[in-house]
C-alpha cells in the first residue's frame, strides 16, 4: 500500500528460489513451468495438502483510463496490471483456491470496479471495499455495496489521509460503523502502528459487536522505546481479549539493514507473542499480493509463514489457512475447490 519500502530481486534469485519453491513446497507436483498448466494441478497439490484462502490481496490495473490512486508509476515493482488470472497463475500451486481482495483506491467509483474484477474469476470469493463512515451518503453506499454477495466489509485506518482516533468522537462516524455491524460486514485496519491500535481499542468500546481485522500485524513490530513498547503491548493485548478482533499473518518480512531476512528466527519471536496473543481461532493467512513483491517473491512470502505455522500442528495449520478465514469473513463458496472444513 502507499508509502511501503521496495525491494528488487534479480532474475537469477528468482529462478533459483522458483525451482527450490517447486522442490520444497510443491512435493511432488510438477513444477509450475512455462509448459505447465495451473489450471491442471488439484488443488491439494500444493504445499500443505489443504485448499488455502488468501485474505488479502490487491487487484488494480494501471491501464485503465484515468489510471490509478495507488501504485505510482514509479513503481517498477507493481506499476502493472494485478487482476485474477495472474494472481490465480501464481498462487495456485501453492494450494490457494480462494482469494479476498482489499481495496487499494480510495475512489468511490473503484468499490464497483473491484467487485466486477472479483466476480470475473471464482478464486476470487470476498471484497473489502473503501467507504468512509464520515461521509454523508455512506448509509445508502453502504446498503447498495452490500447487496452484493462479494462485498464483506471496507477498510479504515491511518490510509488516504484519514484519521480514526479524530472521527471517533463524531456521534454520525460512530452510527455508520454501527451500521456496518448490523449488515454483518466487518471493518478492516491499514497498517498497523501505536497509535493505531489504541484507536481501535477506543473503537470497540463504542461499537462492541463489530468485527474488526488487524491486517500486517507481523510488521508492526513493538516500539523500541521501552515505555512505548509497554503501552503498545498493553493496548495489543487488551485487544486480543475481544471477541470481535481477528489479526493477519501478512507481511512477515521486513528489512533490515537494507536486506530482507527469509531466516524463520529472524522472526519467530514476534510472531510467537502474536500467537500467545490472538491463539488459533483468531489468525487468518493474507499475503499482500503484490505489494509482497516489495520484499520478496510470492514463493518466499508464502513459506515464511508456512515454517512457522506448520510447527504448530495440522489443526492449527487448517484454521490459520481456511477456516478461520470462513468464520471472519462469511464468505460464500462459489468454485468446488473451496469446499468448507465442518469440524
Amino acid at each position: 500500500m502507499p508509502g511501503e519500502g521496495t525491494t528488487v530481486s534479480d532474475s537469477g534469485r528468482r529462478s533459483f528460489l522458483r525451482s527450490a519453491a517447486c522442490l520444497a513446497l510443491l512435493q511432488g507436483a510438477r513444477c509450475f513451468g512455462a509448459s505447465t498448466s495451473h489450471a491442471a494441478l488439484p488443488p491439494e497439490s500444493g504445499a500443505l495438502g489443504i485448499p488455502i484462502i488468501d485474505t488479502h490481496i490487491h487487484l488494480f490495473d494501471p491501464t485503465r483510463p484515468g489510471g490509478v490512486p495507488w501504485p505510482e508509476s514509479s513503481d517498477t515493482a507493481l506499476y502493472r496490471p494485478a487482476l485474477p488470472p495472474r494472481y490465480k497463475s501464481l498462487a495456485a500451486p501453492f494450494g490457494i483456491v480462494g482469494a479476498i481482495a482489499v481495496e487499494c483506491s480510495n475512489l468511490l467509483e473503484d468499490n464497483d470496479w473491484l467487485l466486477r474484477a472479483a466476480a470475473s474469476d471464482t478464486i476470487m470469493v470476498g471484497v473489502i471495499g473503501d467507504l468512509d463512515p464520515a461521509a454523508a451518503g455512506f448509509p445508502q453506499q453502504l446498503e447498495r455495496l452490500a447487496a452484493n454477495p462479494l462485498f464483506r466489509g471496507i477498510r479504515y485506518g491511518n490510509l488516504w489521509d484519514r484519521n480514526l482516533g479524530a472521527r471517533l468522537g463524531e456521534p454520525g462516524f460512530v452510527a455508520n460503523l454501527k451500521r456496518l455491524a448490523d449488515a454483518g460486514l466487518l471493518l478492516e485496519t491499514a497498517n498497523p502502528n501505536p497509535t493505531l491500535i489504541s484507536e481501535i481499542l477506543s473503537l470497540t468500546d463504542r461499537v462492541p459487536d463489530l468485527r474488526i481485522v488487524l491486517d500486517h500485524l507481523p510488521q508492526a513490530v513493538p516500539p523500541v522505546d521501552s515505555a512505548a513498547r509497554k503501552v503498545y503491548l498493553r493496548d495489543l493485548r487488551a485487544l486480543s481479549q475481544r471477541r470481535t478482533i481477528f489479526a493477519k499473518g501478512s507481511e512477515v518480512f521486513r528489512r533490515i539493514d537494507e536486506k530482507v531476512p527469509t531466516d524463520l528466527g529472524v522472526y519467530k519471536p514476534w510472531l510467537d507473542e502474536i500467537w500467545e496473543m490472538f491463539g488459533d481461532d483468531r489468525l487468518m493467512y493474507g499475503s499482500d499480493w503484490p505489494n509482497s513483491d516489495h520484499w520478496a517473491p510470492y514463493a518466499d512470502t508464502f513459506d515464511i509463514i508456512r515454517q512457522y505455522v506448520t510447527s504448530r500442528g495440522p489443526q492449527t495449520l487448517k484454521k490459520f489457512f481456511w477456516k478461520n478465514s470462513i468464520a471472519v469473513y462469511r464468505w460464500r463458496q462459489r468454485d468446488a475447490a473451496q469446499r468448507k472444513l465442518t469440524s
